[in-house]
């Protein structure tokens, strides 16, 4: 019996089942957050110790993103083979490792490696969680993946502002060690809860709801090499790319955005600096985003929504680089900047999910995701490099970002709704293409 049979649940008991599996997903995805989203709270001090540049700093953060990115087919096809508890688990202690070896690291190579330990763990959970969900939940696809992202890019609300005050107070070597420690532990527990669908398995009323949708899905189930070989993924692929370095350059670079304002230096209220009150409103904001992305196109369809998503990252993003220099309205500004941007992470595997079918979801994904680590080399080190080659304005940077949200908006309401409906209508699916059975399988 393989681990994926054998942590499987007959249906009365799935039905209840699947919402403590979705908050387990919450909890591991929150409690890895820090590695990305508190990665832009270490840049400075870290630049001052190594006596080096930021964008040197940056590659860190590049390497983390493609290690994490480019792994997750490799980690979603172990979910499938070893089961979603067991992969979790070793992961976790791959979360709470790199912050602890990143806190003893005394050199850049020790550091890179261990954001590269980071990647492998937070990829891990990250895949695992959503290749979950999308099975657990066909019914409530977009809505609960966009929970589970969500828990992700809101992860560092609760610990923003304390991991800020240590690295101020002990340095940031202990911050990487105290939180390398705690998030290692609360993935470890969160694992422990992670359980499969039964094969064949789907909530009540799945038909029906499916019927009514206004949601376009596929009558045929994608292979990942069948996937590879359809013109509408590398169209998905190059919108995700496009759309994901405008909000990795805000996640990477938002703190060297406003210590160049001495935006660290002026407090709005509590203490608090506009830099990290920025910090902590994105994060909530980064956690509501992505359910409520999820949600909308649930009910208007995913080219609808995206359309509109990505419009309005525009509008924000270019607001936000005509006002940056205000600190009031750089809070704001970047807020709604996470605010648009976040839904790649909810409408994206629920695309994949829609277009390539069920049954292969989780890997069809994970390769889908590399499109993540695509944009960090554009939005790490290479929008630190094109600031600097701009005597040090983020402006080309950011005007940039409006450009890719742009293209990508107009792409998805003129060039990919056309493609997706033709393909769920039968045009263009390979004859050796499996049939889809639409359940949490």
């Amino acid at each position: 019996m393989s681990a994926r049979t054998a942590n499987a649940l007959p249906g009365n008991k799935a039905q209840a089942t699947r919402w403590l599996v979705l908050i387990a997903c919450v909890v591991a995805m929150m409690a890895t957050a820090n590695l990305q989203f508190a990665w832009t709270l270490f840049t400075v001090p870290l630049t001052k110790s190594f006596h080096t540049s930021l964008a040197v700093i940056q590659v860190t953060f590049t390497i983390f993103v493609l290690v994490q990115t480019w792994l997750v087919p490799i980690e979603a096809y172990l979910v499938d083979k070893v089961g979603a508890r067991a992969v979790v688990s070793v992961a976790a202690l791959f979360v709470g490792a790199s912050w602890i070896f990143a806190g003893m690291a005394h050199s850049l190579t020790g550091l890179y490696i261990a954001y590269a330990i980071g990647g492998v763990g937070a990829g891990t959970v990250y895949g695992a969680c959503v290749g979950q969900v999308m099975k657990w939940f066909p019914d409530r696809r977009g809505l609960c993946v966009g929970i589970v992202t969500g828990a992700f890019g809101s992860g560092t609300v609760f610990t923003i502002i304390p991991i800020s005050n240590m690295i101020d107070a002990k340095g940031y070597a202990a911050a990487f060690i105290t939180f390398g420690i705690i998030q290692g532990v609360i993935t470890l527990l969160a694992a422990q809860f992670m359980k499969l669908p039964a094969s064949g398995w789907e909530p009540a009323g799945l038909r029906k709801i499916m019927a009514a949708s206004k949601v376009l899905q596929s009558a045929r189930n994608y292979t990942p090499r069948e996937m590879l070989k359809s013109g509408t993924f590398y169209l998905i692929y190059l919108m995700m790319t496009l759309v994901a370095f405008g909000g990795l350059t805000v996640t990477a670079q938002l703190k060297p955005i406003g210590v160049s304002y001495g935006f660290d230096k002026i407090f709005l209220f509590a203490g608090i600096s506009v830099v990290n009150m920025a910090l902590l409103l994105d994060r909530v904001i980064h956690g509501f985003t992505r359910p409520f992305w999820g949600w909308l196109s649930d009910r208007i369809g995913r080219y609808n929504t995206m359309g509109i998503a990505f419009f309005l990252e525009a509008c924000a993003v270019a607001m936000l680089t005509l006002f940056v220099h205000h600190p009031l309205l750089f809070v704001i500004l970047s807020g709604f900047s996470f605010f648009a941007w976040g839904e790649i992470y909810s409408l994206f595997p629920t695309i994949i999910a829609d277009v390539f079918g069920n049954k292969y979801a989780t890997t069809n994904y994970g390769i889908q995701y590399t499109a993540k680590g695509v944009a960090s080399l554009l939005a790490g080190p290479g929008a630190a490099l094109l600031m600097a080659a701009a005597g040090g304005s983020w402006l080309p940077v950011l005007w940039g970002a409006v450009a890719c949200d742009l293209i990508a908006a107009t792409l998805a309401t003129f060039w990919l709704r056309p493609m997706v409906t033709k393909m769920v209508t039968g045009g263009g699916v390979p004859p050796a293409a499996v049939p889809a059975v639409a359940t949490g399988d």
